[in-house]
């Protein structure tokens, strides 16, 4: 029977960049339209009792201080690997005798650009469309976006004298970020600016073991270490454990996911068709409830996508696994956590 790993208690991480998106905003109001999904675009909504049905996870914010038109917001939407955007208004306010940065959106659209925490509590989102001004320190999550003080309401934000479509949020699962950042220049000119907000984190000192023993494998540790040692020589098997915990703390919950992703390592079954593997488990077809193929499966999509290399290929391989960059911020600490308790 396989022993499960400690259980490793998590939370959404933010990171932070500084302060160049700010000043940006200062010149610029945000005024939220629409959201742009693939296959055309919504209304945006602001029932605040009702939680986003997906989470979209922003991965460039791009700012034009004299605000974006509609034809550049759909030309941006239109780029090669584009999933959603989201127009919004934004500026500078004077707190208290304090100057804020502040975000106007439409509560209901923007719920679902926010990191899990803050978009799974209700109560920000009554607030904001109550008409209140909701500090990022009130959010457990933040809002994802480094440098912004506060969100509004899209009226409070016209009424504050924000400037409307000054930024857009991008959404673009699996694209080349730095291709698609000149491309995203290149449509709002020179006047504009483009921000990643996907992190990358640099990671030492994880152990990789290069001779497994054969043998039963009697622990998730020993399938952890075996699969990565196997399956992706230069892989940390730590990155391996994160993963597993994190998904679903060593198969105590196999899903499915809302998302419909399956087994101890989740994965949609569309992804498993291409690198489902029969691992150390019994010969037959890939099982994607079986941690024995799971695991070497897992191994195997993140040396695909370099993985082995380590570094910023690492945070990319395990940022392709699951788009999200708080996700990559957790693995690697969950991973270097591991890597102390397991020298």
């Amino acid at each position: 029977m396989l022993i499960r790993l400690r259980y490793a208690a998590l939370s959404a991480a933010i990171v932070v960049f500084g302060a160049g998106v700010p000043a940006a905003i200062a010149t610029g109001a945000v005024k939220v339209g629409y959201a742009r999904v693939q296959g055309g675009e919504m209304p945006a909504r602001s029932a605040p009792d009702s939680p986003p049905r997906r989470l979209i996870v922003p991965d460039l914010f791009a700012v034009v201080p004299a605000g974006v038109t509609a034809a550049q917001v759909s030309a941006i939407g239109a780029l090669p690997g584009v999933r959603a955007v989201l127009a919004v208004a934004g500026g500078r306010v004077v707190i208290n005798g304090r100057t804020a940065s502040v975000l106007g959106v439409p509560p209901q659209a923007f719920r679902s650009w926010a990191p899990p925490a803050t978009a799974a509590d209700a109560g920000i989102w009554a607030r904001l469309s109550g008409g209140e001004l909701v500090a990022s320190g009130d959010a457990a999550g933040g809002f994802g976006i480094p440098g912004v003080d506060a969100i509004a309401d899209s009226g409070v934000a016209a009424r504050l004298g924000l400037t409307a479509d000054v930024a857009v949020l991008i959404n673009a699962p699996g694209a080349d970020l730095a291709a698609l950042m000149s491309q995203v220049r290149a449509v709002i000119g020179p006047g504009g600016t483009v921000r990643n907000l996907v992190p990358v984190v640099a990671v030492t000192s994880l152990p990789v073991d290069d001779d497994v023993p054969a043998g039963r494998l009697s622990s998730w540790l020993d399938l952890y270490r075996e699969s990565a040692a196997l399956y992706c020589p230069g892989l940390s098997w730590t990155v391996l454990a994160a993963i597993g915990e994190i998904e679903s703390s060593d198969g105590a919950n196999n899903g499915p996911s809302s998302a419909g992703a399956l087994g101890p390592m989740q994965f949609l079954p569309s992804t498993w068709r291409i690198w489902g593997t029969d691992g150390f488990g019994q010969t037959g077809p890939p099982d994607i409830m079986n941690p024995l193929d799971a695991v070497p499966s897992a191994a195997r999509m993140l040396c695909a996508g370099g993985a082995a290399q380590g570094g910023a290929a690492l945070s990319a391989a395990i940022f392709g696994y699951n788009h999200a960059g708080w996700y990559v911020s957790e693995v690697l600490a969950l991973a270097g956590e591991y890597a102390q308790e397991y020298p």
